[in-house]
């Protein structure tokens, strides 16, 4: 293959997971369905009813593998019937999102209406507001992945099928909006008024902030607030774990001998031992301008 197609289809593959990585950290953000849902969900126990769209179908890394899974299966199904590769991602990506979709429904009828004790309501028009945009967010998600699963296969001759290396992205970009995006939602956005770096104190769980720039906190708020840094954040962070995990692969490609498959092994242990290194001079810088980490005696908003 010519190196520069290769880098070409690479760099292609990384500009849709940067998007998959963004959508899916707003698709989740939206739904409440990431670590911090588990203040939304304790919320109406504390006396804390709220409107924030609360589903959570599973974790994240199952819940965008069954869906990347279901828009692969179809596409596969569809391109093996000689259909538009074009078509059959859209399609795929569609059918997942209507699934999603209606997961999404269902979890969210089923865990409000289990609160009414709680004097939590069943607000239909957040259901009607909110829904829309989490089967769009969850439509693009699912086809980014879809477009960085068919380059693997047709460019780079993937042995796997399509469904699998979806569903293998699927839990990935699932685990890094979990891990990356929910920090900023959780703790920059539904504890604000918690000094930086204090964590959750235990009499604080559920005691989330609820009021808005304007009127009452939706997860719509959560999704404006998130998509100027959690998102990208998140976006970012997955499209540099698909670009760069190819590009040892395209660097250092092993089928033209161990010597060579055994230096895209030290690589990557360089690269990842510069990110450690990075990360921890970040974290320092952290502390050294916004203060040391207090512990949080104040009460939730």
């Amino acid at each position: 293959m010519d190196p520069l197609i290769g880098m070409g289809a690479l760099a292609l593959m990384g500009a849709a997971a940067t998007i998959a990585g963004a959508s899916e950290d707003l698709e989740s953000d939206i739904g409440s369905q990431s670590n911090p849902n588990s203040q939304v969900q304790l919320a109406p126990q504390m006396s804390y009813p709220h409107r924030i769209y609360n589903k959570a179908i599973s974790g994240e890394p199952p819940s965008n593998a069954l869906m990347c899974t279901i828009g692969g299966t179809v596409a596969y199904v569809l391109l093996n019937s000689n259909v538009s590769a074009v078509l059959a991602l859209t399609i795929g990506s569609l059918v997942a999102a209507m699934v999603h979709g209606t997961y999404s429904v269902t979890a969210y009828m089923g865990r409000c209406s289990s609160q009414k004790r709680f004097k939590q309501m069943v607000y239909l028009d957040v259901l009607r507001s909110h829904t829309p945009p989490i089967m769009g967010y969850s439509f693009i998600t699912t086809f980014t992945i879809l477009v960085v699963s068919y380059i693997m296969i047709t460019v780079f001759a993937h042995p796997f099928p399509l469904p699998l290396i979806a569903f293998i992205w699927g839990i990935t970009v699932g685990a890094i909006g979990s891990s990356t995006g929910d920090v900023h939602y959780g703790a920059e956005r539904e504890f604000q008024d918690v000094e930086f770096g204090a964590g959750l104190n235990t009499a604080n769980s559920g005691k989330i902030v609820r009021k808005a720039e304007s009127g009452l906190r939706s997860s719509m708020d959560n999704s404006w607030f998130c998509a100027k840094f959690g998102g990208p954040v998140t976006g970012i962070s997955f499209g540099m774990t698909v670009f760069l995990s190819g590009w040892l692969t395209a660097a250092f490609d092993p089928s033209r001998g161990i010597g060579i498959a055994w230096a895209s092994v030290i690589a990557g242990a360089i690269m990842i031992l510069i990110f450690i290194i990075y990360n921890r001079k970040m974290e320092l810088h952290a502390r050294e301008a916004f203060g040391p980490y207090k512990e949080d005696k104040g009460e939730a908003a």
